[in-house]
């Protein structure tokens, strides 16, 4: 008799995430599962700020964790590490990692005698023009200035790639330990060939470096004159051109951004000079500057023209905000008048999160280790960034429950259509992690259960697993928001699934899986 090869049988899709099945304790106390190496790499590496401390784990210790994960897996699995680092930079649009984590590939392959890798990985993390200057920085610091010829090359091949006119406006200053002539004098990168006139701006940034009295613009290059041009102006004669019927257009054309305005001309950014500078700002410098606006009264006009821009659907997708920008700045700028932009432009960056069929249980961890710092450019807190995306799975899904936990839970209830950043003020703190007690409580039948958490449960869940009251043919995605080592359960068979990070492809895997196809690491879709 057949038992396996009927017509309803579907092979359980597996995730990458995986444990090995040994049991360990946790940073609460609780049991914990511990991860393979993969595993625990990539979830400390997507949720790992360089240098900031979390609840559980001091920020050095939490670095040195993930170099010595980044230099064993460089040697021992160079292609899939390299791969990682990439994805960190273009696809988690996170900097300080994945510089840090290509340093410490190219310094684990030079000690262990390996060739190759190393370039590509040096090439692949750099994509904005002032981070060639802040890998060497790192690796001086780290290393002392004797620079390796992959280290070197790479860099050489980013700056060919990313040095140009405006890119040097806006990098090249006095403030930083590494100007972009010493990054050419110490890699000697030659000019792209496809981008006429890069040797004179090489030649210029050099100029710049030692000689900046007698530095002169390439000529043709009308960015850079115009540029030289307004800076020269006297200190008396410099306000009038800002706030000048063409004082938008002169500023624009002379590529000075909003961050040296201000000391260059001596003096405060009031209304009429926001108002010049606002149409060059791109849409995240907006928003960064929301409560500044209104700090200096810039006129209805202006406002409405910016609050156009920051809810455009492609500039924020252009931008590639996470939507927890967009709560940041509705808490540091309250104003009305910037309110339904923020809900607008939190709603198109959470297009990404899946519509899910059925029912869903939806728990956000709100436990006490949950509302340390991230440390990110938003500086909000874990649990802010577990109740937004909760929150959105459950306004986006077919029928959600949301519930908070922590030594309690209790359902959150959402209005149908009703703005996700109106629900967050109606979570709270709830203390420990008791993760198998809120499955228990809530898990009614749902098709599926998703877990936003940093999955330290404390101790005294049975059986070492707090998800053992979900049958095992439903799924459960747990998504860890802090890369701890240990798991709160078991993952990467059939049905048993975690993710790290909330980026465009983490978003994805859901309705991949439960198609029944295996999900691969985000970089081998």
């Amino acid at each position: 008799m057949s038992r396996f090869n009927v017509r309803k049988a579907k092979a359980s899709p597996s995730s990458p995430v995986a444990t090995t099945g040994q049991l360990t304790r946790n940073h609460n106390g609780g049991v914990g599962h511990v991860r393979d190496r993969r595993s625990e790499l990539f979830l400390c590496a997507v949720a790992n700020m360089v240098g900031k401390n979390t609840f559980y784990e001091r920020g050095g210790d939490r670095d040195d964790r993930y170099t010595a994960l980044v230099r064993e897996l460089a040697v021992a699995e160079p292609e899939w590490t390299l791969g990682l680092l990439r994805w960190l930079r273009y696809g988690a649009h996170m900097r300080t990692a994945a510089l840090v984590g290509a340093a410490e590939f190219t310094r684990a392959r030079l000690d262990a005698g390996a060739h190759g890798y190393s370039r590509q990985a040096v090439a692949a993390v750099l994509r904005r023009a002032d981070e060639p200057g802040e890998l060497l920085a790192y690796w001086t610091t780290r290393y002392g200035r004797a620079l390796p010829k992959p280290l070197k090359r790479g860099v050489a091949d980013a700056v060919r790639r990313l040095y140009d006119a405006r890119s040097l406006l806006k990098y090249d200053t006095a403030g930083k330990g590494y100007r972009f002539g010493d990054v050419i004098e110490l890699t000697h990168p030659s000019p792209d060939p496809d981008k006429p006139g890069q040797g004179a701006l090489f030649a210029y940034a050099l100029d710049r470096r030692h000689r900046p009295d007698e530095a002169v613009p390439p000529v043709g290059d009308r960015l850079l004159t115009a540029n030289r041009e307004l800076l020269a102006l006297p200190v008396e004669e410099r306000r009038a051109a800002v706030t000048a019927e063409d004082g938008a257009e002169r500023l624009a054309a002379a590529g000075l951004t909003w961050e040296a305005l201000a000391g260059w001309l001596r003096g405060p950014l009031d209304a009429p000079v926001w108002e010049a500078v606002i149409p060059s700002m791109g849409p995240m410098a907006l928003v960064r500057n929301l409560r500044n606006f209104d700090r200096a009264g810039v006129s209805d006009r202006v406002a409405a023209e910016v609050a156009r821009r920051i809810c455009d659907k492609d500039e924020v997708r252009r931008s590639r905000q996470f939507p927890f920008r967009y709560l940041s700045a509705h808490r540091h700028a309250p104003s009305l008048r910037w309110g339904h932009a923020l809900e607008t432009a939190l709603g198109h960056s959470l297009a990404n999160v899946p519509a899910l069929p059925g029912r869903t249980l939806v728990l956000v961890d709100r436990s006490g280790s949950m509302f340390d710092r991230s440390g990110g450019p938003t500086e909000l807190n874990r649990a802010d960034s577990a109740a937004i995306f909760g929150t959105a799975l459950k306004v986006r899904a077919a029928e959600a429950d949301l519930v908070e936990f922590g030594t309690t839970s209790r359902v959150i209830e959402v209005g149908r259509g009703e703005a996700v950043l109106r629900v967050l003020d109606r979570f709270s703190a709830l203390g420990g992690t008791n993760t198998a007690d809120a499955v228990r409580a809530h898990y009614r039948g749902h098709d599926r259960v998703v877990i936003v958490t940093d999955e330290q449960t404390g101790p005294g869940h049975r059986g070492g697993d707090p998800l053992a009251a979900v049958p095992a043919h439903v799924p459960v995605y747990t998504w860890n928001l802090a890369g701890y080592a240990p798991a709160h359960g078991p993952s990467g068979g059939a049905d048993r699934h975690t993710f790290g990070g909330l980026s465009d492809a983490a978003f994805r895997l859901i309705p991949l899986l439960e198609a029944g196809a295996n999900a691969h690491w985000p970089w081998q879709e």
